[in-house]
């Protein structure tokens, strides 16, 4: 099934199931008001919903409505921990040996983990603020799950049975922060699935299609999600296990995605920066400045947009 949250002037936000063609939704209201309800209890409640799912699907929904993106919040506004990961070994090749740092002899055989900030999640068409326009803005597009409660110490098949959903993301970053300054809120797109909603494209903890991200109109990425992911979302979630439980609501990210064929472009401007420092000894691509847009989104194999479509201007700050 499929769902999101319209914004109500709360800051939960209130549920709605929406069809798989994104094109009708109905309020859950009378099943569950908030997404966080139905990750607390997933087992009762899904199923409720999955009927209202079919039926809206079925066009027997009495009370559907035309689903507008642009009321959507983040799937989930606020969540009780969002960890992200470098789970792309070519994204931290290019940039380290652009660097000319050290690639880590175990890059393809530990994931490497950040803890983000998940209190205040921005929906799929918010403006992202900055107070600079020199801070280097960057932009990550990748995928994520939201886990029901995970167990401390689980293994990765028992952490994949953990994924209760999918989300589209899209990180934002400072390249030229100071020491110490936290990186932004990130972004997520305006709807949320569920593992079997993909079919055959969930792939033993793995998203086998593209995402593609546009910059001001203009192709930027074409990127199999899967092609280059060294860890699958099992291994990642239980290396976020492996010292503490995660509780239901806890998002888990890959990170940029990445393949080391860069003719499919890129998620992010640092990578394509970093192979024109390697090809080129220099980079000619530029952060993003205010008025930039950046829109991200993944079709289906028919060519349906799976979770709609991140697309967000950067501004700077109001007085």
């Amino acid at each position: 099934m499929k769902l999101a949250t319209y914004h109500d002037g709360s800051r939960d936000g209130q549920l709605v199931v929406v069809s798989r063609d994104l094109a009708q939704a109905h309020f859950a209201t009378g099943i569950a008001t908030r997404l966080q309800q139905v990750l607390d209890d997933w087992n009762f409640v899904s199923p409720q919903l999955e009927d209202l799912y079919a039926t809206l699907n079925g066009g027997k929904a009495r009370h559907a409505f035309p689903f507008e993106p642009q009321r959507c919040l983040a799937p989930l506004p606020r969540a009780p921990q969002w960890v992200d990961a470098a789970a792309y070994p070519s994204h931290v090749e290019r940039l380290r040996r652009a660097r000319g740092a050290e690639v880590p002899a175990d890059l393809h055989e530990v994931p490497r983990l950040e803890q983000r900030a998940s209190d205040a999640l921005l929906g799929p068409r918010a403006t992202p603020r900055f107070a600079d326009a020199d801070a280097g803005i960057d932009f990550e597009a990748g995928l994520a799950v939201v886990t029901g409660d995970v167990a401390a110490g689980a293994t990765p098949a028992q952490a994949l049975d953990g994924v209760r959903l999918v989300l589209l993301s899209l990180d934002w970053t400072l390249r030229h922060a100071p020491p110490g300054l936290l990186p932004p809120a990130g972004a997520f797109a305006p709807v949320a699935v569920t593992p079997d909603e993909l079919g055959a494209a969930w792939d033993g903890g793995r998203v086998r299609l593209g995402i593609h991200v546009d910059l001001n109109g203009r192709r930027f990425g074409r990127v199999d999600a899967a092609a280059g992911l060294a860890f699958d979302f099992g291994r990642l979630i239980a290396q976020v296990a492996r010292t503490r439980a995660l509780r239901a609501g806890s998002i888990v990210g890959a990170g940029a995605a990445s393949v080391a064929d860069a003719g499919s472009g890129f998620t992010c401007l640092a990578e394509q920066r970093a192979l024109e420092v390697l090809e080129h000894g220099a980079p000619h691509t530029g952060y993003l400045r205010f008025g930039d847009t950046v829109r991200v989104e993944v079709p289906s194999a028919d060519g349906v947009s799976v979770f709609g479509a991140i697309e967000q201007t950067v501004a700077a700050y109001v007085a």
